[in-house]
């Protein structure tokens, strides 16, 4: 994922345009009420609108007429910027599209491009501006993060149907607005030390308890939607599983309000999890890191959730610890019969027996022609979770099954240290402040972003 490094605390739209997610806050903040969904006595989602059930249409929209060119305040985008950022985030994120969903992309682009017309438009009306040497040497930056120099990368960029003027207006639109922010913003916003006695006190009660950060996908279904939505989640977890395209993709057509940030809910205290539908809350205590689950059924349609991570408070987490590693790996010829291939790993399989400690590792592999790579400092939670579960129970010496595939190789980890991590503390005054100010000003900028969209002037052609 692209990135661009800033001193800002305020919303980071560059990560999250590209890789189609976005990042929560901390949990030590986070409330009951920002993750359940609101919805009637009859399971339909409920708004402050006053509309009423039995409705007529007056006239129609044709959905597949999609007018590419918009007039933001006199800003004009044109269906060439709308496609080079459609193309930039293809690339960035390897998505093969069908035409269907290329055409949904595009019309989340050119919502997100009228955002940042809005952003920079605001910025500059408040003298606060960036300058190109400060854009050349982000995109330099972003260039250096693919492994190019910033001449490839141009033409990476065009060979992938998008433009280095394509990639600097979204880097101009996050630095302006992160720099307003920091100047017009960040003062106005003061924490008190009342306010972070009580999340500390919180905190401090909260010790030991389980705590789920999870992601949701939300698709509302009727009595004669039930079926399609409900196929439609189960094409959407197989693409996600297959590593076709990934969770924060599909996130973007949730109906849930964290449609916004990737479907991400951020960290969920257990009592929290009160406040979400039973049939999510059972789902979550019973999943284990990585997975994902659904189509699960909620009032008013069908929901996924995938659980990103799962912790203790304030108590250390296993999988935090640091291993010393050795990597005994061994490749198949292209040509080889899958019989051969399974006489070579079952033969795998029984040297890796035969290692007793690190220091066995070269002796077994220089007998099955297999390599070895040392790594150190691994942390447990770095690897897939299939892995995860295997080491945590490993002791010093031991090894893994073996684990692979015919075209990858096979291949087995050997531990041989491990450094399990301290018990975690309370986190200090400045943090906590810093957390909650963070949140504050994200928050104002939300509020700032949605008065610009209500007053700006914006004529599609």
């Amino acid at each position: 994922m692209m990135s661009i490094k800033s001193k800002s605390v305020g919303v980071a739209r560059f990560g999250r345009i590209l890789a189609l997610a976005g990042t929560g806050l901390a949990a030590v903040s986070m409330t009951a009420s920002s993750i359940a969904q609101t919805v009637s006595d009859d399971g339909t989602p409920q708004t402050s609108l006053d509309i009423p059930n039995n409705l007529q249409i007056f006239g129609k929209i044709d959905p597949n007429v999609r007018k590419a060119t918009a007039i933001v305040n006199d800003s004009v985008i044109t269906g060439t910027d709308v496609d080079q950022r459609v193309g930039l985030i293809m690339a960035a994120n390897q998505l093969n599209l069908s035409a269907e969903d290329k055409e949904r992309l595009k019309l989340q682009v050119l919502r997100s491009l009228i955002d940042e017309t809005l952003q920079i438009q605001d910025a500059k009306a408040n003298e606060v501006s960036i300058t190109q040497d400060e854009i050349t040497q982000a995109f330099n930056r972003v260039a250096g993060n693919f492994g190019k120099s910033p001449t490839d990368f141009r033409a990476y960029l065009r060979q992938s149907g998008s433009s280095d003027r394509s990639l600097k207006r979204q880097i101009e639109a996050e630095l302006a607005w992160s720099r307003y922010l920091r100047r017009k913003v960040e003062p106005q916003v003061n924490v008190g030390d009342e306010e972070i006695k009580i999340i500390m006190d919180r905190m401090t009660k909260s010790k030991g308890s389980e705590e789920y950060h999870l992601k949701e996908i939300y698709l509302s279904a009727g009595p004669d939607r039930t079926q399609q939505v409900f196929d439609q989640e189960k094409q959407m977890i197989a693409e996600i599983q297959k590593g076709t395209k990934p969770f924060e993709y599909y996130a973007q057509y949730s109906e849930a309000t964290t449609r916004s940030t990737g479907g991400d809910l951020d960290w969920v205290s257990a009592s929290q999890l009160g406040a979400l539908p039973q049939s999510l809350a059972e789902a979550a205590r019973q999943m284990s890191v990585g997975q994902i689950a659904g189509p699960i059924e909620v009032p008013g349609g069908f929901s996924i959730l995938y659980l990103v991570d799962k912790r203790k408070v304030l108590e250390a987490d296993p999988r935090d610890a640091k291993l010393s590693l050795k990597q005994i790996s061994v490749k198949f010829a292209p040509n080889l019969t899958q019989a051969d291939a399974n006489a070579r790993v079952a033969l795998f399989a029984k040297e890796i027996q035969n290692i007793h400690g690190c220091g066995g590792v070269a002796k077994v592999a220089s007998t099955i022609g297999a390599d070895v790579v040392d790594n150190d400092a691994v942390k447990i939670r770095d690897l897939p979770p299939q892995l995860q579960e295997i080491l945590l129970k490993l002791q010093v010496g031991e090894s893994t099954p073996p684990f692979g595939s015919q075209k990858d190789g096979v291949r087995a980890l050997v531990m041989c240290g491990r450094d399990d991590p301290k018990d975690s503390s309370l986190p200090g005054v400045d943090q906590i402040r810093n957390q909650m100010e963070q949140q504050r000003v994200n928050r104002r900028a939300q509020q700032m972003l949605r008065d610009l969209r209500r007053d700006a002037v914006i004529e599609y052609r």
